[in-house]
């Protein structure tokens, strides 16, 4: 039953081209070339075709996401901070009322809907199953999401000086001091690398490019704090990231994750193209060679019909038997 459940949004979704989640997700990945690195400024991808989303919002203008099927209309706080940041950069830009107001509102609803988990951590769910590997079983939460919310609020708060929204990021901020067993997100492997988890199951997947996003929001707060314990957090999710980046590469294009399946799960093109735009951006953050060489060597691949032609097949064969 899960299993039609899953495919009957999917079709919808993916096959009948029923306005959905996808219109908000899937736009063009791109670095900002507005960034800064060295203080808080415009976040690091520009973001505006999400700030111009066209579907649904509730009566306070929040943009909800339609999943389709079973799953339907839902709030989404990854999208939610996204569309914020998205307003914020065109902000900076434009200085239009609406933009700001717009940021203002995502800040709002992040401070409104931090809850606690079964661990008294704060944290932003996600108040809907999702299938993954393992469902996703509501509420869940994620690093991905706590991530983008403080990146988003360490700008509102910076903006305004309000302190509700800085508060709220001291609370959130915790889940990544904790392990994943006691409510946090951070999964530590037998190498004593530190992942931050988008998707908390067991075994861990490590989702990369939701591991990218987070990390930022890790640099983000010590942009405006300068606190040695947040710089240490992100130094080590760095050192994750340099010391496995081999892992994600299958030869001929990127995996979005370490699926522990018997087929890998590769990056569809949007993924992987993400992933490059992601890796472009670690390099400014960090200086790591590495991070641009594979964001170099993964263009390349994403350059080949050949190599982009077999990754879609073999992406769509592995969605037929996993997920």
């Amino acid at each position: 039953m899960s299993r039609l459940k899953y495919w009957n949004r999917i079709f919808k979704a993916y096959v009948l081209g029923k306005t959905s989640h996808l219109s908000f997700w899937h736009g063009i990945p791109a670095a900002n070339e507005k960034m800064k690195t060295d203080e808080l400024g415009q976040y690091y991808m520009p973001f505006h075709y999400k700030a111009d989303y066209l579907d649904y919002y509730d009566d306070n203008g929040i943009p909800m996401l339609d999943y389709q099927g079973h799953v339907g209309l839902q709030y989404n706080p990854i999208a939610i901070a996204q569309w914020g940041l998205g307003n914020y950069n065109l902000w900076c830009d434009t200085k239009e009322q609406e933009r700001y107001d717009n940021f203002i509102k995502s800040a709002e609803w992040l401070v409104d809907n931090l809850e606690q988990n079964q661990a008294d951590l704060w944290v932003w769910m996600h108040h809907f199953d999702w299938e993954y590997r393992d469902t996703l079983k509501s509420p869940w939460y994620s690093a991905l999401s706590q991530g983008q919310g403080i990146s988003l609020l360490v700008r509102a708060w910076d903006t305004t000086k309000n302190k509700k929204y800085f508060e709220a990021v001291q609370r959130a901020v915790f889940s990544f001091y904790n392990d994943v067993n006691n409510g946090g997100v951070v999964y530590t492997d037998e190498d004593g690398n530190k992942w931050f988890e988008e998707a908390i199951v067991n075994p861990p997947t490590h989702i990369l490019n939701g591991f990218l996003w987070a990390t930022w929001g890790i640099y983000d707060l010590w942009l405006v704090t300068g606190d040695n314990k947040v710089k240490n957090l992100f130094d080590l999710a760095t050192n994750t990231l340099s010391l496995n980046m081999q892992i994600f590469d299958c030869g001929y294009w990127s995996l979005y994750e370490q699926s522990g399946t018997k087929m890998k799960m590769l990056a569809s093109p949007f993924y992987h193209s993400l992933h490059i735009v992601q890796l472009q951006v670690m390099n400014r953050l960090t200086g790591k060679d590495i991070f641009i060489d594979y964001a170099n060597h993964w263009t390349k691949y994403l350059n080949s019909n050949i190599n982009k032609y077999r990754a879609v097949v073999y992406k769509s064969i592995f969605k037929l038997f996993y997920y």
